[in-house]
């Protein structure tokens, strides 16, 4: 059983019912799961027990990396995940500042690329990451963060993957990242490839070969109504041998990422998957 599969074993076994407020749907849930992704052998962390469409997660994470505050502009790139938070969460739906259809308000990358400063100036966390590892220079600080408490009431959702650190250790970079709520059926199987696909391209535009990824979660869970599924219908599966990630060797530089990149500049190699499951989304 590979390490996604036996984290819902876990939950399904050992998991504790609790109330989630916000969907008004309980979850399975257990506190502290470590998962672990072998970039520099490319093992591409691809759920195989299900077809995952990891293109719809790459565009998310590009999405993310050029400050996009707009599901209209997620959509343009391929990924749909955006369009139930910004317009159909009751409270933002309520919330003054929000600008209207599509609109996400301050949230993850915004406050990646735009972290906004005491002196109403701007801090691009991006751009200072990819500076100091293209120059060998890892202060110990080399840290992506979207989570801003002082501004969770100016976006629809607070950031689930919350922060990556970089750690570059001679010409080899490793990533860890935080993430403090996970559902495990549908968020985890987008975040595994993204932290992949994160450390993958932070490394090629900075001259560096890519570690591992170590991926924390603090409260994995499965929600009520996917329990069912998960059981009876996923973990009854076996897994195959996981696939191989290709990046275009063009993408050079943060500017390429912001401009020109696209999902087909990202193929993958023998995935093989079992069938499809729909499982249901909580808002």
């Amino acid at each position: 059983m590979n390490q996604y599969e036996a984290l819902c074993q876990r939950i399904i076994d050992d998991g504790t019912w609790i109330e989630n407020s916000r969907t008004g749907i309980r979850c399975l849930t257990v506190i502290n799961a470590d998962l672990e992704y072998d970039v520099g052998n490319n093992e591409f962390p691809l759920v195989t027990t299900r077809k995952c469409f990891y293109k719809a997660a790459i565009a998310e994470l590009l999405g993310y990396l050029r400050g996009y505050d707009n599901a209209a502009d997620f959509r343009a790139i391929g990924c749909n995940t955006w369009n139930a938070n910004a317009n159909e969460n009751a409270a933002w739906l309520a919330n003054p500042v929000r600008k209207g259809t599509d609109d996400m308000g301050r949230v993850y990358g915004v406050q990646g690329r735009r972290w906004q400063k005491p002196d109403g100036s701007e801090l691009d966390q991006l751009a200072k990451i990819v500076s100091n590892l293209s120059n060998n220079v890892d202060d110990r600080g080399e840290i992506l963060t979207f989570y801003n408490p002082g501004e969770f009431e100016l976006g629809c959702l607070r950031p689930c993957m919350h922060t990556h650190t970089f750690s570059l250790l001679g010409d080899t970079l490793h990533l860890t990242s935080y993430m403090r709520s996970c559902d495990v059926p549908l968020g985890l199987t987008f975040n595994m490839p993204q932290c992949f696909v994160l450390l993958s391209l932070i490394a090629q535009i900075t001259g560096h070969k890519a570690g591992k990824v170590f991926h924390k979660i603090v409260n994995a869970h499965i929600y009520e109504n996917q329990v069912a599924l998960m059981k009876e219908v996923q973990l009854a599966r076996q897994p195959f041998t996981p696939p191989q990630l290709n990046i275009n060797p063009d993408i050079k530089s943060l500017k390429d990422i912001e401009t020109w990149v696209s999902t087909d500049d990202f193929t993958v190699e023998n995935y093989q998957h079992h069938p499809a499951i729909q499982y249901p989304f909580a808002v």
